[in-house]
């Protein structure tokens, strides 16, 4: 029974006899006959070859590779090798077997000589297992048997579900926060005493919000949209992102501990990936010579250059966007319907937003082919450093692409826009979009809920279907005529037949099947670390969105895709870097939006230096108030530009009658008044202060959770000693003698 299992199937079309295809396929196939390799040919509508690699590959592989500890009592080499590491080391030798025309598999797949080349999902019970307690939506709140995974799929897959697992798991606590700071956001909802104000200012007209069809308004039209800010910009939101600050640390710290013990329990907590390499490098070629190491200024230099003209191509489509809901605005305030015209600024940047989720689609695919051929030029030495290069890479573009429009909104939108009078302008025509007078923190909110809700349901969606549809299409070409036309002979049916054509059916993987999955995950830890401060719901879609994730891709690689070629891995790689960079950015992104984008500080100021609190000493008010109209500045309209056309009045004002806006300017000359600079400098205080304590506070969760588990250090401590006692028996006996 066991001779009948392959490692391999090759998958060619029939090509004509005496083609060149047919000859190159026949090469190879040759150079893998003189290896030792049986091959079995099976004919449909297209050619199948089952390969299957000789047992002296395997006995080499052990003999180079066996445990270090082991050496002195050869033991495992007789035990048979798992069948992960088998299909990882056919896979090898089939990569790397080279035709006298001098080229390997991946160049005569590129000529279309083999269509496809994949491991089988073989009839064990331990994929019997998973399909039924793992793959299965049902499942989704259930322990994941990461052992099996491990199993079945190599460990790079089981350290990805338990790395997915864990994260979730701790989102779980995060989610609470950030549910009970929303909810406490919501019942101060009409409590604040600046909203308050806002609703109540009817006698307060502001500057039209555009040139030629708005109208003067009143601040008490905007009310609700001030609850709605009060809602998310207040004190909660401040210790929520130091909570996240320091729950990013924490889960990192943790996670280092669960691998540690997970990858000791594997035995692979010393290994060596370039031990592993060179050995496989060997058992394919004796003669073969490693690569050495280079490492060429010119070619950094140059890479560097065309990584920074990708990042400017990203901003710049940032600032397309910002173009684009300036333009818009304009456009939306001067149409017919009234309701456009009133909410023209919350639809530029809802339209905005979804434009924004179109360009992540579309430059997703974009940054991809860009960061793939950086790679190229870069020349890796090793398979795995080429991935981590191109991880580097395309995480930056992403990142970029994700993030650049929701810097603009949360850093420099209402902030560089000018004052009436003298407007900075898009082509001296568009005015820049202005800040909502209760802050700019809703519009970041707006625009990561869109950005989250579409990634996370319309992705989702997607990711499943798209599979799922294909897999379906695939089966209906099943050729079902010759079986039915060899009615009488259906015994002679192989049957490898059955089992090679219904794994030939599934969808595709390549090497970046797991790439992408983690790819998916880190763009989403930014989104749920970088701005939450403005956005404290992103944690709980999170942790649904993981729910589901863990059973959508589990379904995917059981169910509807090949078997992923397993690979050995005793750690995430480089994602663990990439991720200790977010938490950073996270600490530096948290403090810049409670700095910048929210009225926290601006707040705090006044109430400790102007408010009727400190100069009247009258302790029964609140101490915000009054705040509103000293955050407004008065203009007065004979000051308009000539274009602007100055809307009627309403009946009850005079005609040169003064009208407010807000900044912190003098009523005379429009400059900046003393409390602008005393903002600004307190902003500046804050955001040092911020992220210092921050930052300490991480250093300190990283010093207070050991990386390594004591029991794991303890096991290392009584294997060395036990191997030193024994190397010492060795020796005793002869100096009696």
């Amino acid at each position: 029974q066991d001779e009948e299992k392959w490692d391999f199937v090759l998958v060619s079309n029939i090509h004509e006899v005496g083609s060149e295809k047919e000859i190159k396929r026949k090469k190879f196939l040759d150079e893998l006959s003189k290896k030792g390799f049986t091959i079995k040919k099976i004919e449909d509508k297209k050619l199948f070859y089952g390969v299957r690699a000789p047992k002296q590959i395997f006995r080499k592989y052990q003999w180079l590779l066996r445990n270090p500890d082991s050496r002195l009592q050869n033991s495992d080499v007789h035990r048979d090798v798992p069948v992960t590491t088998r299909i990882r080391i056919v896979n090898f030798i089939l990569q790397n077997t080279m035709t006298p025309d001098l080229e390997k598999l991946p160049d005569l797949m590129k000529k279309k000589v083999f269509e496809a080349t994949f491991p089988l999902h073989e009839k064990e019970e331990v994929r019997e297992f998973l399909k039924e307690k793992w793959a299965r939506w049902r499942d989704i709140f259930c322990q994941q048997p990461i052992e099996k995974i491990r199993c079945y799929f190599g460990e790079k897959v089981a350290l990805y579900f338990a790395w997915l697992g864990w994260y979730t798991y701790l989102l779980g606590i995060a989610a609470v926060a950030g549910l009970v700071v929303f909810v406490a956001g919501i019942t101060v909802f009409n409590s604040s005493q600046v909203s308050k104000e806002i609703c109540e200012a009817s006698n307060t007209i502001m500057c039209p919000l555009c040139d030629q069809k708005c109208p003067f308004w009143l601040l008490s039209d905007t009310c609700t949209y001030a609850k709605v800010t009060h809602m998310i910009d207040n004190e909660g939101t401040v210790l929520f992102a130091m909570f996240m600050a320091i729950w990013a640390t924490v889960f990192l710290e943790l996670w280092k501990r669960q691998r540690a013990t997970v990858v000791t329990n594997w035995d692979l907590y010393k290994w060596d990936e370039e031990e592993e390499e060179l050995a496989m490098e060997l058992i394919n070629n004796l003669q073969h010579e490693p690569r050495q190491y280079q490492h060429s200024y010119f070619r950094s230099t140059i890479i560097l250059l065309l990584v920074l003209v990708m990042i400017a191509v990203l901003i710049g489509i940032a600032h397309a966007l910002v173009i684009y809901r300036v333009i818009a605005t304009a456009l939306f305030t001067q149409s017919n319907s009234e309701f456009l015209r009133e909410q023209a600024n919350t639809m530029a940047v809802m339209t905005g937003a979804v434009l924004h989720y179109i360009t992540i689609v579309i430059m997703t695919k974009v940054n991809r082919h860009v960061a793939l051929y950086l790679c190229d030029l870069e020349k890796p030495r090793t398979f795995s450093q080429r991935e981590n290069n191109f991880t580097v890479k395309i995480f930056t573009f992403q990142f970029f692409t994700n993030f650049s429009s929701l810097i603009y909104i949360a850093f420099f939108l209402g902030r560089i826009n000018g004052h009436p009078g003298n407007y900075v302008r898009i082509a001296g025509k568009w005015r820049l979009e202005e800040c909502h007078p209760s802050g700019c923190i809703t519009d970041l909110f707006i625009q990561m809920a869109i950005i989250m809700l579409l990634k996370q349901t319309i992705s989702n969606v997607m990711e499943y279907l798209v599979p799922w549809v294909a897999h379906k299409l695939r089966k209906q070409q099943r050729p079902r005529k010759r079986s039915m036309m060899l009615g009488e002979e259906e015994e002679a049916e192989d049957p490898c037949k059955r089992q090679w054509l219904s794994n030939y059916q599934l969808n595709e993987v390549n090497t970046f099947s797991l790439f992408d999955e983690f790819l998916e995950m880190v763009i989403q830890y930014s989104f749920t670390t970088i701005f939450v401060a403005a956005f404290p719901l992103a944690p709980l879609l999170a942790f649904c969105n993981n729910l589901f994730e863990i059973r959508l891709d589990a379904i995917k690689m059981m169910r509807l895709r090949r078997r992923m070629v397993p690979r050995k891995a005793n750690d995430i790689g480089i994602w663990l870097q990439v991720l200790e960079a977010i938490g950073i950015l996270a600490v530096i992104g948290n403090g810049l939006v409670i700095a910048i984008t929210s009225d926290f500080i601006p707040m705090q100021v006044y109430k400790y230096m102007y408010s009727p609190c400190m100069t009247e000493n009258s302790t029964g008010v609140d101490c915000s108030t009054g705040y509103i109209n000293h955050s407004l500045s008065v203009f007065r309209t004979q000051d308009f530009e000539p274009y602007t056309k100055v809307p009627e009045m309403l009946p009850d004002f005079v005609r040169d009658e003064i009208k407010e806006y807000r900044d912190y300017r003098n009523a005379d000359d429009y400059s900046y008044t003393v409390q602008f600079w005393h903002i600004f400098a307190a902003r500046l205080a804050f955001l040092i202060l911020f992220e210092h304590v921050a930052l300490c506070i991480k250093l300190i969760a990283a010093w207070y959770v050991p990386d390594v588990p004591q029991s794991v250090k303890n096991q290392f401590l009584d294997r060395k000693h036990s191997n030193l006692r024994k190397e010492l028996r060795w020796v005793m006996p002869q100096k009696v003698l």
